[in-house]
């Protein structure tokens, strides 16, 4: 039986985070505003095989195809909306499922610290593949389950303010994202975050 951990239509892919992508993905790597779906399921061999109905289903691109521990991820994408979401409802036909069957993202971690000291910088700096922190500014730390709702994160803080992404990570046990910049645009990314996942619905999801 399979289990939708996450399912997240991003429809427009923002500049930050489809660059940030390209330093990380081994696929097919996507365009600043195409569409994108991220398909997070367990067990994680599963993957391959709705990997197999998407790109049959529809002229979509993978970006990530990811088997980790106990889970599968899958990233599509394209210029063309309809035919992102098109792969999608394939996925879902094959699972037997409708959207609503995901998990709702529950968001386990969202603290700001602000005017970050410059050593820390520097630790954060380190583990980074997009932006670079800098002594002085705001600190965002996010972190969410099912792991893939942090690209889902990550995308809507970028739309609502001007904010440098530092470092997103969606696989695993958890979803991580970090986020730096002046503290109004750092807080407006915070708000946008807590809202596109409450309004994300799904299965409810007390964690483990």
């Amino acid at each position: 039986m399979v289990e939708l951990l996450t399912y997240a239509y991003l429809d427009r892919l923002q500049p930050q985070f489809t660059s940030f992508l390209g330093t990380i993905a081994q696929g097919y790597l996507p365009l600043s505003g195409q569409a994108s779906l991220w398909v997070e399921i367990r067990p994680g061999m599963d993957i391959n095989r709705l990997t197999d109905v998407a790109l049959k289903s529809n002229d979509v691109q993978p970006g990530i195809m990811y088997v980790e521990r106990s889970a599968g991820v899958l990233e599509l994408h394209s210029f063309d909306q309809g035919a992102v979401m098109e792969a999608g409802n394939a996925i879902l036909t094959s699972l037997g499922m409708k959207m609503e069957d995901r998990l709702a993202p529950r968001l386990v971690s969202n603290e700001t610290i602000k005017n970050v000291s410059d050593f820390q910088c520097q630790l954060i700096n380190r583990m980074r593949h997009g932006n670079m922190l800098l002594p002085g500014e705001t600190l965002l730390t996010i972190e969410t389950h099912p792991a893939s709702y942090a690209a889902l994160a990550a995308n809507e803080a970028e739309k609502a303010a001007r904010i440098n992404i530092l470092e997103v990570r969606a696989i695993g046990a958890f979803g991580r994202v970090y986020i730096g910049g002046e503290e109004a645009e750092v807080l407006e990314a915070q708000a946008a975050v807590q809202h596109v996942l409450d309004s994300t619905k799904g299965k409810q999801n007390a964690g483990k």
